[in-house]
C-alpha cells in the first residue's frame, strides 16, 4: 500500500513547492511509482510540471470537495514515473465549499483511498496556511514533510506546525507522524544558519535530513520551464541536492 506524504510549511518562500516538485521526480528517477498532488490555490506545483491550467478538466478542487473521482483528475506527465492531480484557480474557493460538508475534514482521505494501491508514493504540496485544505491533507497523511528555510523565524514556525500536527493527530489521524525536516536556502558559510541547524538538532535530531537544499540559480529557473530541476539541468547542485534528499528519503522508507 502507498505512503501518503504532506509536504507543509504555513510560511510561505520556504521551498516548499520546490521541494514537491523535485523530491516527486527524484523519486520516480529512483523507479518508485509517484503521485503529486497540487493541493496549494497557487497551482505552482503543477505549473512546475509543465502543464497549462486551461487544459485542466478535473482538478484537486474537484477531487476535494466530491464532484471527480481521483482516478479521473490524474494527469501523466512528461517525467519517469510521476503523475500529478493538478490544481486550478478553483481549489481557492474549496475552504468555504467544504465548511457545509460532512466529515469535511476527511474529504481527501476518502478520496484518496483507492489510490494508494496504484502507487508507492503520494506526496501532497499544501497551501501555505494551517486552513481547512491542509487539514484534510494531514488527515489523509501516513507523515509530514516539513521544508525549513535557515532562519530565525523558522524556528518559531516550526513549533506552531508541530502543535498543529499533534492537534490532528489527536482529533482525526492517530497514525500520523513527522517524516522529516529539510533544510533549504541552505548556506553553511553564514553563522545564523548553524544556529538554526543546532537549535533543530536539539529538538528533532532523528528527523532532520542530512540532504541539505542550496540556495541556487538553476533551481528558481527550472519552473519557468515547467520541468523539475533533474530534467532542467541535471548536471546542478540543485539536481545533485533534490536527488541526495531522494535517496535518503527512500533509504528511510525502506520497507
Amino acid at each position: 500500500m502507498g505512503k501518503i506524504v504532506s509536504i507543509v510549511n504555513q510560511k510561505g518562500g520556504v521551498g516548499k513547492t520546490t521541494t514537491a516538485v523535485n523530491l516527486a521526480a527524484g523519486v520516480g528517477i529512483l523507479g518508485k511509482k509517484v503521485l503529486l498532488v497540487d493541493a496549494d490555490p497557487q497551482g505552482n506545483t503543477t505549473s512546475g510540471y509543465g502543464i497549462n491550467k486551461k487544459d485542466i478538466y478535473a482538478s484537486s478542487y474537484e477531487l476535494l470537495i466530491g464532484q471527480a473521482k481521483a482516478e479521473n483528475t490524474v494527469k501523466k506527465t512528461l517525467f519517469k514515473n510521476v503523475d500529478i492531480i493538478p490544481a486550478s484557480i478553483n481549489l481557492a474557493a474549496a475552504e468555504v465549499d467544504l465548511i457545509e460538508k460532512d466529515h469535511r475534514e476527511a474529504q481527501l482521505k476518502m478520496a484518496l483511498s483507492p489510490l494508494r494501491e496504484v502507487y508507492d508514493y503520494i506526496f501532497i504540496d499544501c497551501p501555505p496556511s494551517l486552513g481547512l485544505i491542509t487539514i484534510n491533507a494531514l488527515n489523509a497523511s501516513d507523515t509530514v514533510l516539513v521544508p525549513i528555510q535557515c532562519e530565525y523565524f523558522a524556528l518559531e514556525g516550526l513549533s506552531q506546525l508541530v502543535a498543529s500536527v499533534r492537534q490532528v493527530k489527536r482529533l482525526y489521524n492517530p497514525m500520523l507522524d513527522i517524516e522529516g525536516i529539510v533544510l533549504t536556502m541552505y548556506d553553511a558559510r553564514l553563522n545564523l544558519t548553524g544556529q538554526v541547524v543546532s537549535e533543530i538538532k536539539k529538538y528533532f535530531a532523528n528527523k532532520l535530513y542530512k540532504s541539505a537544499i542550496p540556495r541556487a540559480v538553476r533551481l528558481s529557473e527550472a519552473p519557468s520551464y515547467g520541468q523539475p530541476i533533474q530534467y532542467y539541468d541535471k548536471r546542478s547542485k540543485g539536481a545533485d541536492a533534490y536527488n541526495a534528499l531522494a535517496k535518503e528519503f527512500l533509504k528511510k522508507n525502506r520497507r
